[in-house]
């Protein structure tokens, strides 16, 4: 057979196989209307549906991961059956999502990783906004930065789990690229000040020290704010992402420019409904201990005597007292656990007060 008439036999192939995919995914898609069906028809008067579950999707991508053998990778197969999961999702009812804009920021791209793009993602100008819009039930779910793996916790959110009662269902890790971009008539040669948040400023600090020495940094709210200033400007430049390139028209003058090339942010998923256990949690907690030495390791004492895997552990000051400080841990398991029980009531034995965040499937990807 010649190469032409491979070439057409195999196009004849992959035509029938997109024909079959799309049968197979109108079907799901006609399953989901059914489940959406069923659990309206089975809800007591006024009671509202609940339809986006994180343990059963946390599963259904785990479990898709655990069959693929390739030869897309994982993490390709799993953005797939994200986006038609999240499709389907929306047949039953589209989320609604709130996360620190504006638009182009990458807690809107860590929103789009973990729900899909069938989703209304709704920008706030600050994380408490994020909190009162998720408290107040104008959203269904809310993404906040938490931790990066360059810089350190992002106090904002720590500070509002403080002043709000929200409920972690759910995490994103996000590999973050930073690019210096530059607008269609920015002079390059002449560029006087770079605008970026503070976080991403101290993420490329020694690139920009070896780079842009006597150029002014300027911190602004957002990364997608520092891209929108740059459109206008002559003489500046952004430190941004590749979706605040993309969705304000700017081009990349350098690529890549993070001083760690495993720069990665947590991003935490809060709501208002518990998650049931998945058998790979993690469980976030504020703890408040009695202010005399040796009070911290009190603390840890439970967990290291119950092999209890810690994963990040803060500090930051209590609003009840100067001077005296809460405790944000994370740590392996879930809160229904017994072992993770027993562990939680000697701590609270000990502390002045005790509050579980929430339990919830670790990040996937």
């Amino acid at each position: 057979m010649s190469d032409v008439d491979q070439l057409k036999a195999l196009r004849v192939r992959i035509d029938s196989l997109d024909e079959k995919i799309l049968e197979l995914i109108s079907d799901r898609a006609r399953c989901a209307q059914d489940v959406a069906r069923v659990k309206m028809a089975s809800l007591p008067e006024g009671e509202k549906p609940v339809f986006y579950r994180p343990e059963r999707e946390a599963w259904v991508l785990k479990h898709i991961m655990e069959l693929n053998k390739g030869p897309l990778d994982n993490e390709e197969v799993a953005r797939l059956f994200r986006e038609i999961m999240s499709s389907c999702l929306a047949l039953e009812q589209p989320l609604k999502i709130a996360y620190l804009g504006p638009e182009g920021t990458f807690s809107q791209a860590a929103a789009l990783k973990h729900f899909g793009h069938a989703v209304i993602s709704q920008p706030m100008a600050a994380i408490d906004e994020v909190f009162r819009e998720v408290a107040a039930g104008a959203v269904n779910f809310g993404v906040v930065p938490v931790e990066n793996s360059t810089e350190g916790a992002v106090n904002h959110t720590l500070d509002s789990f403080l002043e709000h009662d929200m409920v972690i269902c759910g995490e994103v890790e996000l590999r973050i690229h930073h690019h210096l971009l530059v607008g269609e008539t920015t002079k390059t040669d002449k560029i006087t000040r770079i605008y970026s948040h503070a976080q991403s400023l101290a993420q490329c600090r020694k690139w920009l020290d070896a780079h842009y020495p006597n150029v002014e940094r300027v911190a602004v709210s957002s990364n997608a704010e520092a891209a929108k200033r740059v459109k206008s400007e002559w003489n500046s430049a952004a430190i941004a992402g590749d979706m605040a390139a993309s969705l304000y028209g700017l081009s990349k003058l350098f690529e890549k420019i993070e001083d760690r090339p495993d720069n990665s942010t947590r991003f935490l998923i809060i709501g208002s409904q518990e998650v049931p256990p998945t058998g790979d949690d993690k469980t976030s907690v504020i703890v408040s201990m009695r202010n005399k030495p040796g009070a911290l390791h009190e603390l840890l004492v439970p967990f290291h005597t119950n092999g209890i895997d810690l994963t990040r552990i803060e500090t930051r000051p209590s609003r009840s007292g100067k001077w005296t400080y809460v405790f944000f841990i994370d740590f392996v398991g879930h809160h229904q656990d017994p072992l993770i029980k027993d562990v939680l009531e000697k701590i609270n034995q000990e502390a002045v007060a005790l509050k579980v965040l929430g339990s919830y499937p670790k990040a996937v990807l």
